[in-house]
C-alpha cells in the first residue's frame, strides 16, 4: 500500500448526525442548536410568543429536556427562567411532547397544560 492510499477506519469515517425534521403547522422553526432535536416559535391567540426547545440533556443528568421560554421582540429572553420544563427518556417521546406543547400554546391553553402535567 502506498502512502497516498487512505485506509477506511472508524476514526476516519465522516460523522453525519441526522436530526429529525419536525414540522408543526403554524409554528415557525428556529435554527437548531447543537444538541437540539426540535425548536419552534409558537404564538398564542393573545399574541404572546414562546420558544419551545427540545434537546439532549444527557450531560446534565436527564435524557431529553422539553422547555418553553418566553420570547419578546423576536429574541429569546430569560433563557435561565423557562416557563415550564419536562423530561423524557426517549427522543420520540420528547418530540411528541414538543409537538403537544406547541399545539397547546397555539390554542392558548399553556397554563392548563402545565398545571395538569407537572
Amino acid at each position: 500500500m502506498s502512502d497516498n492510499e487512505a485506509v477506511e477506519t472508524e476514526l476516519s469515517a465522516p460523522l453525519t448526525l441526522q436530526k429529525p425534521k419536525v414540522e408543526i403547522p403554524g409554528a415557525a422553526p428556529v435554527h437548531l442548536q447543537t444538541l437540539d432535536l426540535a425548536r419552534h416559535v409558537a404564538i398564542a391567540p393573545d399574541g404572546k410568543r414562546y420558544v419551545v426547545a427540545t434537546f439532549d440533556a444527557t450531560r446534565m443528568g436527564h435524557k431529553y429536556v422539553i422547555a418553553v421560554y418566553p420570547q419578546q421582540g423576536n429574541y429569546l429572553t430569560l433563557i435561565r427562567l423557562p416557563i415550564c420544563e419536562f423530561h423524557a427518556e426517549l427522543p420520540d417521546a420528547a418530540v411528541q411532547r414538543h409537538i403537544a406543547l406547541v399545539q397547546t400554546i397555539q390554542k392558548g391553553k399553556l397554563k392548563t397544560y402545565v398545571r395538569e402535567n407537572q
